[in-house]
């Protein structure tokens, strides 16, 4: 999946989030296990595709795989607390923000524009540090928050997809 796609997926996600804010919190549940899902997937995807050319494969491959359990976990119980949601939702969105800039800081000289992926990094822990600060709040208060994080994650992701992009047509083939 293109960093666009996956960031077009993310401001869906946050717009259809700020639309219907009375949705239960089981739907919440489901929306953010399908993403995690499928964002832990493509990532166990792309680290096995690039093992040959990247030696930090087995890292984002485990990062795949945390993605993956930690959606399931959210499957797997829907009648989970707000508490428990907070905490898988904190943990995920740490784990990509560590990820993000770590990925920014090995690539600050193979790449022009590595400050977007910081921003992503830092959006992702910003995120997080307010989910596991205060993890009492309503479920429409959690609805926003969420809704907010996906949109700004999914912009700055397109942009991020735009840059590499740019790059394609400098580095040959």
């Amino acid at each position: 999946m293109a960093s666009g796609d996956k960031g077009i997926c993310g401001i869906v996600f946050g717009v259809i989030a700020f639309a219907y804010p009375g949705l239960a919190l089981a739907t919440l549940v489901i929306l953010f296990g399908a993403w995690v899902v499928i964002d832990g997937l493509f990532r166990i995807v792309g680290a096995t595709a690039g093992r040959a050319s990247d030696p930090d494969w087995g890292f984002h491959l485990i990062v795949g795989i945390l993605g993956v359990v930690i959606g399931f976990l959210t499957f797997h119980s829907p009648g989970i607390t707000a508490l428990a949601l907070i905490i898988y939702i904190g943990a995920w969105a740490l784990m990509i923000g560590a990820v993000e800039i770590a990925l920014a800081i090995k690539l600050r000289r193979e790449l022009k524009g590595e400050w977007l992926l910081i921003l992503m990094g830092l959006a992702s822990i910003i995120f997080a540090a307010f989910l596991l600060w205060n993890p009492g709040p309503g479920a429409l208060a959690l609805l926003w928050l969420i809704a907010s994080y996906a949109i700004v994650f999914g912009v700055l992701t397109i942009f991020f997809g735009f840059r590499l992009r740019s790059l394609r047509t400098l580095v040959p083939s």
